[in-house]
């Protein structure tokens, strides 16, 4: 049992084996421990689905074997890692995208099923779900960043475009989503343009919090649990995002010493997010963990000893 002056990485990893699902210990064993990929990849293979989607409660907040947009967007962050967004898996999802879009080509956040399968009261079921930019810009920014072509991007890349260059009112976990689709985004001088637009907007609204010291100042967003907030290292989870550029480096230290004293006395990370199920409660915290260390990694913060520092995502071209 690591001791109270134990690294936050060996801390960390005490958590994972006491509390995480299969995937989340391989993912934590390849970020840190130099696991190998095909241990990740087996481990996420229970979540596919016969139509190419995944479900089965891959995304915490979506209980039940339905494949849902939440659970792809989940997905192709883990592939993405591991540098395998590619092949006739990729062509299959891509194929279930086409199938599941809405009329505008977009993704909706929620699809309804044949079942009314449990789910976080936040993400409500409605009969024609519209598109949403939450759940459609991760999912093209991943799939722009490892350079896939499909006929189902370009609506839907169209859709982004669209959101993300209007948008005038919006809340955190949008503008996280609008990050991912700039950040990958194969024009690379409009997503500046677009980027620079969104921080302005991001820092006149105060839709994250500049100050952790001060964080009781700062607007809940109209649904979000009390504390719910965002910080600086939330967008830019990485030095070379586009949200890096929306914040002095004071802002952006003051965020990541906010994230490294967030680890809980048990070695895992707290999630903000309402509370409606133990068991997505309890999923949901390995991987606040995990995206807790790589972000510190990211920005050259010490988390302890680890075998390997992996690459950063390929950036696009």
């Amino acid at each position: 049992m690591p001791g109270d002056d134990a690294s936050p990485l060996a801390r960390a990893e005490r958590f994972v084996w006491l509390t995480a699902r299969v995937l989340e210990q391989r993912r934590f064993a390849y970020h840190f421990l130099g696991g190998a990929a095909d241990p990740v990849d087996a481990a996420l293979g229970p979540y596919l689905n016969p139509d190419g989607g995944y479900g089965h409660a891959l995304d915490p907040d979506l209980r039940g074997p339905d494949s849902q947009p939440l659970h792809t967007a989940h997905a192709l962050r883990v592939l993405d890692a591991l540098g395998r967004c590619a092949g006739q898996r990729i062509e299959r999802l891509c194929r279930h995208l086409t199938q599941v879009s809405t009329a505008d080509g977009a993704l909706p956040v929620l699809r309804p099923g044949p079942r009314g399968y449990p789910g976080a009261p936040y993400h409500p079921v409605v009969d024609d779900p519209p598109s949403e930019l939450l759940t459609t810009g991760p999912v093209v920014g991943v799939l722009h960043r490892n350079r896939v072509w499909h006929a189902w991007l370009f609506r839907a890349t169209d859709y982004c475009w669209d959101r993300v260059e209007t948008l005038r009112h919006s809340h955190p976990y949008e503008i996280q989503a609008a990050v991912d689709f700039l950040d990958g985004a194969p024009d690379r001088s409009r997503a500046q343009a677009a980027a620079d637009r969104l921080g302005r907007l991001v820092r006149e609204a105060r839709l994250v919090v500049l100050d952790p010291g001060q964080r009781d100042g700062y607007p809940v967003a109209a649904g979000y649990a009390p504390g719910e907030r965002l910080f600086p290292h939330d967008l830019a989870r990485r030095p070379e995002s586009l949200a890096r550029g929306w914040f002095t480096d004071e802002e952006l230290a003051r965020s990541l010493d906010f994230l490294a004293a967030e680890q809980q006395e048990d070695g895992g990370w707290p999630v903000r997010r309402r509370a409606w199920a133990p068991g997505s409660s309890l999923e949901r915290r390995p991987i606040a963990t995990i995206e807790a260390l790589l972000t510190l990694r990211a920005h050259g913060r010490p988390i302890g000893a680890g075998p390997v520092s992996r690459p950063a995502p390929v950036r696009p071209r």
